[in-house]
């Protein structure tokens, strides 16, 4: 097991070094709403078009208590770019109803939370709780990942 670790240990300093300026995630984000909104949208879409549209819906809901207040019609007039926009729009205006009535307006650092928010997933947990949190809960795969190995 100890080999296995430094084995893996050694090529993440590889990549490290070819890739110093790498972003752990492309997704634009401030805070830890941020990151989860548009870590939700990001399914299915590309972390490209979720940056052009995320600009927009925080600046008019910048928190989960301004989200949760607004029409899933005018969401879906943001989001409609990236497609999936009716499903999104109801998940992330539910995921910040739930954020505020059951984790006093702060987005939880658990998975076991994460997950019982709308339209989070395990990966999408991973995503936020590693890449804003620094919490290691598990690995993050994103589909392409067949197209490398």
């Amino acid at each position: 097991m100890d080999s296995d670790k430094q084995r893996v240990q050694g090529i993440l300093k590889q990549l490290n070094r070819a890739y110093p300026d790498a972003p752990e995630t492309y997704l634009n984000h401030s805070n830890a709403f941020e990151m989860l909104i548009a870590t939700i949208l990001s399914a299915h879409t590309a972390d490209a078009c979720v940056n052009t549209i995320t600009p927009e819906l925080f600046r008019q809901y910048p928190d989960a208590e301004h989200l949760m207040m607004a029409s899933l019609e005018d969401i879906i007039g943001i989001i409609r770019p990236c497609g999936t926009y009716n499903r999104k729009s109801s998940y992330i205006r539910d995921s910040a109803r739930l954020i505020v009535e059951n984790f006093e307006g702060k987005v939880p650092k658990s998975m076991e939370d994460l997950v019982t928010l709308s339209g989070v997933s395990r990966k999408t947990a991973n995503v936020v709780l590693s890449v804003f949190f620094m919490i290691n809960d598990g690995v993050v795969v994103d589909t392409h990942v067949m197209r490398v190995t």
